[in-house]
């Protein structure tokens, strides 16, 4: 099979597209048929070996990269279900990389069976992006009286956060990067949408709420637009912190929080193993959301073996929503 491999920590260009050979599925696990593979930013940190970024040890070399998985299973191990042949499924990974690729093995009980109207591409989506995303609104407790700020609205949870708070009946505000960002993001339902990239944005935001001030800001950012989207907050918001990806994380003080009584929450890693029913959870649910068309994820999707040109989309912040590799 063809597969994309990681022999030495670097550049995008260190990923090899490169014949290996087919995993045989072991007890307990089945061997999936891939239809589309999920490209994570943590697939990014582990490719440049940046340890400090990543929430596992760095692991040895050589490796097949990718953590989300969705297709057809085409073989089983001993102890599964022959019944199981055909399925279409979604499974995370987990700490396992080995997604980049035409099969890929996982344990029977890690599996998502799939309706068939959720293709493949959106069940990758939704079984690692999804989750958190869904994980985050619960921690965001959206009502329809919030005025809900996203930054990174464009990005793959972004993407889903608007949809959950305009679900939920809030007035949305959705901030991304560059001009045909900002159509997404608006084509996606939100109230506002502006330009981070912009320095007066803070000021149309202000404008176009006619008075009304943020309840809840979800940055995924950091940086000026993150503190930006603080700032933007009125008394007792919550600020929900997902990410960074301008590089820095967003800069604030014990003040900040004491003079406008501000919620801060940080709604990543083990925070969010803390919703109801946990991660395993929040990931049948997002496929459920998937499924009655109330979460769309967008994708942007790439040939397997362009995984490199995935990665450095990825990273220079040229992709909307959720990037995919199809083998």
């Amino acid at each position: 099979m063809h597969a994309v491999r990681l022999h030495t920590f670097g550049p995008a260009e260190n990923l090899a597209y490169e014949e290996v050979p087919e995993p045989v599925p072991g007890p307990g696990q089945v061997r999936i048929a891939v239809g589309a593979a999920g490209v994570h930013l943590l697939d990014t940190a582990l490719r440049k070996g940046a340890a400090e970024q990543l929430p596992f040890p760095l692991p040895e070399l050589p490796l097949i990269v990718g953590r989300e998985v969705a297709g057809t299973i085409d073989a089983v191990g001993e102890g599964v279900a022959k019944s199981w042949i055909g399925r279409r499924v979604a499974a995370h990974l987990g700490l396992v990389n080995a997604g980049y690729a035409e099969f890929a093995v996982r344990e029977v009980e890690a599996l998502h069976p799939l309706p068939d109207e959720v293709a493949f591409d959106t069940a990758v989506a939704m079984v690692g992006t999804g989750r958190t995303a869904l994980a985050i609104e619960h921690l965001a407790e959206f009502t329809a009286d919030d005025v809900v700020l996203v930054t990174a609205a464009a990005g793959g949870v972004g993407t889903l956060l608007v949809q959950a708070a305009r679900n939920a009946g809030a007035t949305v505000v959705g901030a991304a990067g560059g001009a045909e960002k900002v159509e997404r993001v608006r084509a996606l339902g939100a109230d506002v949408a502006v330009d981070y990239d912009d320095p007066k944005w803070p000021e149309v935001v202000r404008d176009a709420l006619r008075g009304r001030e943020v309840t809840a800001a979800l940055d995924g950012v950091g940086g000026r637009a993150g503190r930006a989207a603080l700032e933007l907050l009125g008394f007792g918001g919550r600020l929900l912190l997902f990410g960074w990806s301008a590089g820095s994380v967003t800069e604030l003080s014990a003040q900040d929080l004491f003079d406008r009584s501000l919620q801060v929450t940080v709604a990543l890693g083990p925070r969010l193993l803390k919703v109801p029913g946990g991660l395993r959870a929040a990931q049948d649910r997002a496929i459920a959301e998937a499924a009655a068309g109330r979460l769309v994820p967008a994708v942007t999707r790439f040939p397997l073996r362009d995984a490199a040109a995935a990665h450095r989309a990825l990273e220079g912040r040229a992709t909307i929503g959720k990037v995919v590799l199809i083998p």
